[in-house]
């Protein structure tokens, strides 16, 4: 019997990055792979990479170096570069980067054990050159699902997958079964809800290597609920590049209304929450189920980028800042406690300071709780790259400097507005030092603040507890714990 090999996924960026790596991680171990945490203790350390913005495809480099370290040490014996910089520079990436012993696109995936295999045996794999995945899809929405295009993280089952699959891997059932792995043991999951976009933002270079958007069927999310609730997942988040378009290539495009009531009746799911909603796409009947529908967060993950007007059609987005408090206006008519984060690009060519002071305009009004600020730079083919009129560094680093400060104090200020209410928190971590921690239903993992509690007594990880807000740290909200929620209750 061949030795059985053992495989580490290190994953970079956003929470669809961990959707896929989970996938990876179903096809590995189905087909005999022995996973295991650390890079150092695996024959082969898969980097999932990022290859959104400077920064983070930086941080994927950096993982890549750091993983070819350990290499060198004689601590494992390759390193495999997945994810969306492989997938965006393909050859490039392999050629710049020769510690990576291989660069694998989305269409490796489905066979992703024989490449690993064939790279360990001292085979190559030859990395592709990268094309526009806008592209394979066609143009009408309608005409996508029965595409043979692979979509990381819609989990499809592979070809031949064993009859039994190990513990704590997703049965292969129906021929679009969910595969996956968990790869922790967080009380929340995050699910895809469909892959790629077919908005042409000009500074995002996202679809070009994402692809145009496409839903998954409704009843392969379900099943994939069904089963993270198996697995002991008490909250799951939707995520997509645009969760407000889907159901539009399925014939619906309020498909999203239909099934979220649906995914909250699933037994042992305890919350369910839907992040990246695009403002020029919100609907009155989706602002209804996000804000009445029981175990459904009233959670507005809104993508507003800027609420200067001249900036946001130079960006090819819509609205401006009276459009969006007006949003806000509707959402806290239905549900005061919303919950509303959202992400903001400055220093983009052309902006003014009359632009800068209407953005500041717009967040001393809107009273968000989270808010991410970023500086504008270049993206590879992007329609924005070539734009005249652009900002020097020193410029852009100025403004990012000044709207992140008012940032900072206004989601402090908005956390202090929330002392006194009674918020219903997932348990997250019980920690000796740190005490137990947790998420209110205006709070995201990774990017929100968080629930500091009094007092752990009694508390574990995965239980909903009833708690009063009694102060702050910073965004961060210190709540007192009232009682547990007992399920059969709910």
């Amino acid at each position: 019997m061949p030795e059985r090999r053992t495989v580490a996924l290190v994953t970079l960026g956003c929470a669809r990055n961990e959707v896929d790596s989970e996938e990876l991680a179903g096809r590995l171990e189905a087909d005999g792979w022995q996973l295991v945490e650390d890079a150092e203790a695996a024959d082969v350390a898969v980097v999932n990479t990022c290859g959104f913005v400077e920064a983070a495809k930086k941080d994927s480099v950096d993982a890549l170096l750091e993983a070819n370290d350990l290499k060198n040490q004689g601590r494992t014996q390759a390193v495999v570069a997945v994810g969306c910089m492989a997938e965006r520079y393909g050859k490039e990436l392999a050629e710049a980067l020769p510690e990576a012993d291989g660069v694998l696109g989305f269409d490796d995936y489905a066979d992703i054990s024989d490449r690993l295999r064939t790279i360990l045996g001292g085979g190559v794999h030859a990395s592709h050159t990268p094309r526009d995945r806008r592209k394979l899809l066609p143009i009408s929405p309608a005409e996508r699902q029965d595409s043979a295009v692979a979509l990381p993280g819609h989990a499809q089952e592979p070809a031949a997958a064993p009859a039994d699959l190990p513990d704590g891997l997703a049965p292969a059932s129906g021929p679009r079964a969910p595969l996956r792995r968990r790869l922790g043991t967080s009380p929340v999951a995050s699910v895809k809800l469909a892959s790629g976009c077919d908005r042409r933002c000009s500074f995002c270079a996202i679809p070009s290597f994402r692809g145009s958007f496409i839903s998954r069927r409704p009843s392969d999310v379900l099943q994939e609920t069904r089963w993270l609730a198996g697995q002991g997942v008490k909250e799951i988040m939707l995520v997509s590049e645009n969760n407000t378009s889907y159901g539009k290539d399925l014939g619906d495009i309020r498909l999203l209304e239909t099934l979220l009531p649906e995914l909250a009746e699933v037994d042992g799911i305890e919350r369910v929450r839907v992040s990246y909603l695009q403002p020029a796409e919100m609907r009155p009947g989706l602002i209804d189920v996000l804000t009445s529908t029981p175990k459904v967060a009233p959670y507005f993950d809104l993508s507003f980028q800027h609420s200067a007007p001249g900036v946001l059609r130079a960006m090819r987005r819509f609205g401006d800042t009276d459009r969006f408090l007006g949003l806000l206006e509707q959402i806290r008519a239905k549900a005061p406690e919303a919950g509303v984060r959202s992400n903001f690009i400055v220093g983009f060519p052309g902006e003014s300071e009359a632009d800068v002071a209407e953005l500041e305009r717009f967040l001393t009004g809107a009273r968000l709780d989270a808010i991410g600020v970023f500086g504008y730079s270049d993206e590879d083919g992007t329609e924005a790259a070539g734009y005249e009129e652009k900002l020097s560094e020193e410029v852009v680093a100025e403004r990012l400097a000044r709207v992140s400060r008012l940032a900072e104090e206004l989601v402090s200020q908005r956390a202090d507005e929330r002392v006194g209410e009674t918020v219903e928190v997932l348990v997250e971590s019980v920690d000796e030092e740190e005490g137990a921690v947790g998420r209110a239903a205006h709070q995201a993992p990774e990017t929100d603040g968080q629930i500091l509690f009094t007092s752990g007594a009694d508390l574990t990880p995965g239980r909903m507890v009833v708690a009063k807000v009694v102060g702050t740290e910073g965004v961060d909200l210190v709540a007192e714990p009232l009682h547990v929620i007992e399920e059969a209750g709910r």
